[in-house]
């Protein structure tokens, strides 16, 4: 597939993956998201923004211990790889959740009609893809429901439950203002630094990262600007299948802890 040219690589930069950062570490007006990888196949250890999670009933891990994968993609602009990973994951008929900006919905909006089509969830990233922790309220409100409002006109997807914070970035107080508007943050507990487009090493070190993170529960983000990531893929699904994963949906993971909190 001829490779799309983007007139906003120069934006890359706002999309970087805030992984290994030290839970404590306090930005401005609020935390980064990260975490401190294990080793050993195991979950990450988000120190005391588990408890920030559980309070305001957000999401970064299946804590179920089953072998289960949720694939999630992040999508503020196109590098044209992104019909690739869909046809991977309707080839190997395996559920995603993409987390859009305004501007993706605004320039791609037959891949966004697409992801609807084929039975992936569309996810809130914001309109305009700002720090949610330096604006008020009301204009996390707009961001959300234009967003939602441009994925509604497009596709059969009239309504938006799932949140990613723009570059991963929260307090508690706009935890709490999203989940007054219906929205559940997912965060994510495997990623590796697959956005920068001019940085990419081959599909076989997209899967080493993958591989070598894998755990039960895993919610995975991947950037589907990354080639590697186009590339590697369908290794990736079809590895995991073997070493007996499941991959499943976001609304999976909160139907089974809803069921759980009623028990």
């Amino acid at each position: 597939m001829k490779k799309r040219r983007s007139f906003f690589i120069g934006i890359v930069l706002s999309f970087c993956v805030l992984t290994q950062v030290i839970p404590s570490q306090v930005l401005a007006g609020g935390y980064g998201w990260g975490y401190k990888k294990n080793d050993d196949h195991q979950a990450p250890m988000i120190g005391k923004y588990k408890d920030i999670l559980n309070k305001y009933g957000g999401y970064y891990v299946d804590e179920s211990g089953e072998k289960t994968v949720y694939l999630t993609f992040d999508n503020g602009y196109e590098q044209g790889y992104t019909d690739e990973v869909l046809d991977v994951l309707k080839e190997e008929k395996v559920p995603a959740i993409f987390f859009v900006t305004g501007h993706y919905v605004k320039s791609e909006p037959e891949l966004v009609k697409r992801m609807v089509k084929e039975g992936h969830i569309v996810g809130n990233h914001s309109y305009h893809h700002p720090d949610f922790t330096v604006i008020s309220k009301q204009a996390i409100k707009t961001e959300l429901e234009d967003l939602e409002k441009a994925v509604a006109k497009i596709t059969d997807q009239k309504e938006m439950k799932y949140l990613r914070p723009p570059r991963g970035i929260f307090s508690e107080e706009t935890m709490k203002w999203t989940n007054e508007l219906g929205y559940v943050h997912v965060f994510w507990s495997l990623a590796y630094n697959d956005w920068n487009v001019n940085q990419q090493k081959g599909w076989k070190n997209a899967y080493n990262q993958v591989m070598a993170q894998i755990h039960p529960g895993a919610i995975i983000l991947l950037h589907a600007v990354s080639e590697d990531n186009a590339k590697a893929l369908s290794h990736i699904i079809k590895e995991l299948k073997k070493q007996g994963y499941r991959f499943k949906s976001l609304d999976d993971l909160v139907m089974k802890q809803e069921m759980r909190m009623n028990f």
